[in-house]
Order: structure tokens, then sequence, then C-alpha cells
């Protein structure tokens, strides 16, 4: 469905309570994040057979899953290459690279003892794009099902060729669910964002709703901007190589439920994923993608991008402190939404239908 697909009355946001309650928390761990598929790395980090990354799905550390069935000690950190197999630093308890228990140190003096019973916690691992995506669930629909479509959007971008340049990792100070409502939207881009406003052509700035995912395209103006900064980025921006000259004058972001975003510029791509820290913050993790081959026009560009992102991260961060606050106002009742805020609705029906 989009913008202009959506002008019929839409689903309501989400009440309060889902942004503020504990007990609700507890539940998407179960149902949400342990059900749903999380990114985690780029194939690029494991260039070699025993290479390993580590993770997060939700709380839950991976490897995949990155926990020792003997006393819960987390087996590995960080990425690198296990060799042959994984063992626990605690009690040395040892795994093969498919998780099957192998050793145990003094194993015939613990009763009831049984390795086959005891092996690394499954998990399922699909790649997208270049991009690795695990889910805890073993018997989740496919990625590949759930984001039917999105494949091909993404394909020009050539993720896969790309290497990883930079990475930001932060908090919100608010409910996970409120930052990707604030990403789901750009209503609030005239009001919130001027720097935005004046590199975004807003009326034909579009949203798509899919079943499991949503795209937004963000053409750029033809006007030069105001600010010097955002000027020089109009000037100098070319599109990475496989995209056309169609691509450069457009912005487009992909958001994946529950919680992966995908920012695709001509000049780089930017993975975020946004998770729970209880019901008032949140963390978010994003890596910067560019080609290898990137020149100096290109990099001088990214830079630019760069700053204007990091200064509409500090808006948003704003923005999302005031909801949270709002939300606590005793007697609050939601309003309408927008045709603009149709991921919004969309979003919101996920999440009920998820928790029940």
């Amino acid at each position: 469905m989009t913008l202009a697909e959506s002008a019929t009355r839409l689903s309501p946001s989400l009440e309060p309570r889902y942004y503020r309650d504990p007990a609700i928390t507890e539940l998407e761990e179960e149902r949400i994040f342990g059900r749903s598929w999380q990114l985690v790395s780029h194939e690029a980090q494991l260039p070699n057979p025993g290479d390993y990354v580590t993770g997060r799905a939700g709380s839950q550390p991976v490897l995949v899953r990155n926990v020792c069935r003997h006393r819960g000690s987390r087996l590995l950190t960080g990425s690198g290459q296990c060799g042959k197999a994984i063992r626990c630093l605690y009690h040395g308890w040892t795994y093969r690279t498919d998780g099957e228990l192998i050793g145990v140190p003094e194993g015939r003096s613990i009763v009831g003892l049984d390795k086959s019973e005891l092996g690394l916690f499954p998990a399922r691992v699909e790649t997208m794009c270049g991009l690795i995506f695990v889910n805890l669930d073993i018997h989740a629909q496919p990625l590949a099902e759930q984001v039917a479509g999105l494949p091909e959007r993404l394909a020009p971008y050539g993720i896969e060729r790309l290497e990883r340049y930079g990475e930001w990792r932060g908090t919100q100070p608010a409910n996970w669910k409120i930052v990707i409502d604030n990403y789901n939207e750009g209503y609030h881009v005239p009001i919130a964002h001027p720097g935005l406003m004046r590199l975004l052509d807003y009326k034909r700035y579009d949203v798509e709703v899919h079943d499991g995912w949503v795209w937004f395209e963000a053409p750029l103006r033809d006007k030069p901007s105001g600010n010097p900064m955002e000027r020089a980025y109009q000037r100098i921006v070319s599109p990475m190589p496989g995209l056309g000259e169609g691509d450069r004058r457009v912005w487009r972001y992909a958001m994946i439920y529950p919680n992966t975003t995908i920012d695709l510029y001509p000049d780089q791509v930017v993975t975020w994923r946004i998770d729970a820290d209880g019901p008032f913050r949140a963390r978010d993790e994003a890596f910067g993608y560019r080609h290898p081959h990137a020149g100096l026009r290109t990099r001088v560009a990214q830079r630019v991008n760069n700053r204007v992102n990091t200064l509409v991260g500090k808006e948003d961060y704003d923005l999302v402190e005031n909801v949270q606050a709002g939300l606590e106002t005793r007697g609050f009742e939601l309003g309408p939404l927008s045709h603009r805020e149709a991921a919004i609705a969309w979003f919101a029906d996920r999440i009920r239908a998820d928790l029940g």
C-alpha cells in the first residue's frame, strides 16, 4: 500500500501502556524478539570456515545461541576464528561448530550427563543481500517469505559487495517502539528536521506498506539548499557502482519488522537495529557500508551525509524523549493518524497481533 492508497481510515496507534508497562516488555522478549529475524552482521565478517560473529536477539546472546549449556557462561564475544571447536572458558565444555557437545572435563563424575541432549541451543540463520539474520524460533516463517519483494529493491545497491567502514552504538531515552514509530513516518519532517526539509522533496516523500516490511522513497530537491554543508552534498554526491543516475537524487529507507532498518543512499548503505532496554529506554546499533573502491569525492559525500544525519539523530533523540514523557500523562487518549503515518498503523497492528 502506497501513501496515496492509504487515505482510508487507518488502525489506531498503540495505546500508551504498550510503551511503559514492564509486563509488556517481558512479553515482547518471548513473542517478538524470540520469534523474529534479527540482523546480526554482514557476510564479509565471515570470510573463512570457522569464523564467527556474536550478536543479540532481544536480550539473548547469540553465536548462534552464544551460551554454554553447563552453567550459562557466554562462550564467545566479538568476532574471530573458533577453529574446529568452541570451548567454554569457564569449565571447558567443548562443542563442535554445529553445536554438538563433544567434551566435558571429568564427565564420568557427573551423574545423569547425556551429551547428546546438551548441544548448543539451535537457531536459524538466513542471509539476505549479504546481511546475516538470526531467529531463535526454528519454526519461524523464512525471512525470504517475510520480506518477499524486498531483495529485488536492495539488489542494485550490491550490499553483499560493500565493506563496513563505520559503526555507531548508543541509547535512546524512550521505549524501542517509540523509536521505530519515529522512523516509520515523515509527517514530522517539516516541523522537526529543518535540514531534511531543505534537502528532501517532502511532497514526493512516499511510503509503501507490505506484510513484513515498509519502503520509503525520499527524493532530493532540485533546488540547492541554503545550508553550505547540505548544498555541498547535493553537488558532489554520485551513485555507487550498480546504481543509475536516477538513484543519485533519492534517499530510500527499508524497515523490516520488528526492529531492523536499512538506509539506502547513493553514496552508502547504513543498517540500524533498535533493541529494547527495559520499558523506557532503547539500545541502537548502526553500521555504515560503502563500495571498497569508493573515491575521494564519494568519501567526502559520505562524511557530509553522516554529519547531516548526526544532526537529525540528535533532533530525533529529543522527539522520542518527549513522546515517552508525554505518554505518562494521565487520561491521555490517542488522536487519529495522518495518511503519512500508514506505517505507524501497520506496526501497531503487527505488535498487537504478536502480543495477543
